[in-house]
């Protein structure tokens, strides 16, 4: 079950997603826990989340650096910009800006429920719409009902008590973030089977220019919080830029690279089931019948893909060893 381009077996991105997935839920735990205790608006704290995750994820790269540069025409070669790669991380840079920025936007316009059942739910929907037109990928019947499972149980879990409120601006910024959500799935999978840098190096690059955007922005919102607490919104930020930033996007780019985009998006709706567990068994939230449901929903659907994805990856592998020992 391995990607014949970057080696990583399916199988193993399935599991980096899962877990990039479950890390992602608990960001929305620990901004809510920062947003408790300081004056920080949303947008500064996505430039911390960027900027932090940057200079760890440089941080763990010194060491290859190290490295490399024992030899030193190896090491310029290495470092040396194509306009592929330059193109490929611009891109990235710019789509997971939107993505999180228009979310925040769409939160504070209509709401975290419908911001969020908007912006998750038109995601899938998107990439394999996108997957379909650019790459030929072709979710199949048992696919296409395990993403309309998913965004079943999504509905039912965020919007199933019935407290949302729609405005359009809202909706429409959620519709900007699925979007970019999308083109930036969608574009790693695409040079993902096309070979050349490997994902970390993406990941480094895209969140550089991530953050270079939403300065700006972070900057006229106020990047210095007030608090009184600088102790824990100090531990806070540090969590979000190590655990859901710099280690789940990490781990995100390396197996979206591999997995069908459909798949992708479904398995990153792992990211309210855990936030709605995080919710009611650290912040004292009610379970309510709406989020059990959609939960267990969510969960088979992932499931169902999951279990696909690897299924046509060993087929895909047997045919290739078929071939690879017919007779010319």
């Amino acid at each position: 079950m391995s990607n014949a381009v970057s080696g990583l077996p399916v199988g193993r991105g399935l599991l980096y997603l899962t877990v990039a997935g479950v890390a992602w839920g608990t960001a929305g735990a620990a901004a809510s826990l920062v947003y408790r205790s300081s004056d920080m608006g949303p947008v500064a704290l996505s430039f911390w989340r960027c900027a932090g995750g940057l200079l760890l994820l440089l941080a763990a790269r010194l060491p290859r650096l190290r490295f490399r540069s024992q030899d030193p025409l190896r090491f310029r070669l290495r470092l040396r910009l194509r306009f592929r790669f330059r193109l490929r991380i611009v891109a990235t840079g710019l789509a997971l800006a939107v993505f999180q920025t228009a979310y925040f936007a769409a939160v504070e316009a209509t709401g975290l429920a419908v911001a969020t059942v908007v912006t998750l739910g038109a995601g899938p929907v998107l990439i394999a719409l996108g997957a379909r037109v650019t790459m030929g990928e072709r979710l199949g019947r048992g696919g296409v009902a395990a993403v309309a499972g998913a965004l079943a149980g999504l509905a039912v879990m965020v919007l199933g008590d019935g407290d949302a409120s729609v405005r359009p601006l809202g909706v429409l910024l959620a519709l900007v973030s699925a979007a970019g959500y999308a083109v930036m799935t969608l574009l790693t999978r695409w040079w993902g089977k096309g070979g050349g840098a490997d994902s970390s190096s993406v990941t480094v690059w895209a969140f550089a220019v991530t953050a270079v955007c939403l300065l700006p922005f972070g900057a006229a919102e106020g990047l210095v919080p007030r608090t009184a607490q600088p102790g824990e919104v100090m531990v806070l930020l540090v969590y979000i830029a190590a655990v859901p930033t710099a280690l789940a996007y990490a781990l995100y780019f390396a197996g979206a690279a591999v997995v069908r985009s459909a798949t992708v998006s479904v398995i990153m709706l792992l990211e309210p089931v855990s936030a709605a567990v995080i919710a009611v068994t650290l912040l004292g939230e009610r379970l309510t019948p709406a989020t059990v449901v959609g939960t267990l929903l969510l969960l088979v659907a992932v499931a169902g893909l999951g279990a696909a994805e690897a299924r046509d990856a060993a087929a895909a592998r047997r045919e290739a060893a078929r071939r690879e020992t017919a007779p010319v």
